[in-house]
């Protein structure tokens, strides 16, 4: 699938931005305003397949939303970032993109949720309801959080999430706990940036081998999950040797 994408800027880096879960290419617009003043990116953004501009589609996997990815962002661009959602979708494209270097926020490498044993069986006999107050917890969370975040990146949020093809939440979830990124050295130079509350989509154990591969392992503490809404400038910060 062609997936709608958006560029700016007309610096000598162009870098590729992939929104996670629920979101779209608008909510990178804080970094994107970061990078743009400083005169050294172009900056490409696309909405996956059930997001933002792009089209509804019958089936979710993520292979098919590396595909889309694949299709539609230009190959050997400078870097390529994914944040949550987009950083499990970029790690199954990146071989075939081949960027000079891929960045990962946050990304949903292995999901915190009991995939074996009675637990695993009790959680996925009606996921609906378990992730629903998986999720319900998390948005209360969050909402504090978010209630700084100035109005414009909250009506894009809001904006974003009337957009998106919900329906797709389970079987993306399903997916990334029964099918975790394999503990490999990385198929292009990588960098993830770990948020405090990254043990929920990447579990500690797994950084830790992931490092030992020769992935570069980044933090910002003091941080949450959508760190590049929260605190683009030391995202950007903390990137400005790769981007």
């Amino acid at each position: 699938m062609q997936l709608h994408t958006a560029t700016f800027g007309s610096g000598e880096h162009h870098v590729g931005l992939i929104h996670g879960l629920g979101a779209d290419g608008t909510t990178w617009q804080p970094l994107i305003d970061l990078m743009l003043a400083t005169g050294r990116y172009t900056v490409t953004t696309i909405d996956l397949r059930g997001h933002g501009r792009s089209d509804r589609a019958s089936s979710y996997t993520l292979g098919e939303l590396a595909d889309d990815v694949v299709e539609s962002l230009p190959q050997g661009l400078h870097s390529v970032v994914g944040h949550s959602l987009g950083g499990a979708v970029l790690v199954r494209a990146v071989e075939r993109l081949r960027p000079q270097h891929a960045v990962y926020l946050d990304p949903g490498f292995g999901l915190a949720l009991p995939t074996t044993g009675l637990a695993g069986r009790a959680f996925w006999a009606v996921p609906a309801l378990t992730l629903g107050a998986v999720g319900a917890r998390q948005a209360r969370r969050s909402a504090s959080q978010r209630a700084v975040y100035p109005e414009s990146i909250r009506e894009s949020m809001k904006e974003s999430q009337r957009r998106f093809d919900s329906k797709m939440a389970i079987g993306v979830f399903r997916e990334i706990a029964f099918h975790p990124v394999a503990i490999a050295a990385p198929a292009v130079p990588s960098t993830i940036v770990l948020s405090d509350e990254s043990p929920a989509v990447l579990p500690d154990t797994m950084a830790a081998g992931l490092e030992r591969e020769g992935w570069d392992i980044r933090r910002i503490p003091g941080v949450h999950h959508d760190m590049h809404l929260e605190d683009p400038e030391r995202v950007l910060g903390i990137l400005a040797d790769v981007l």
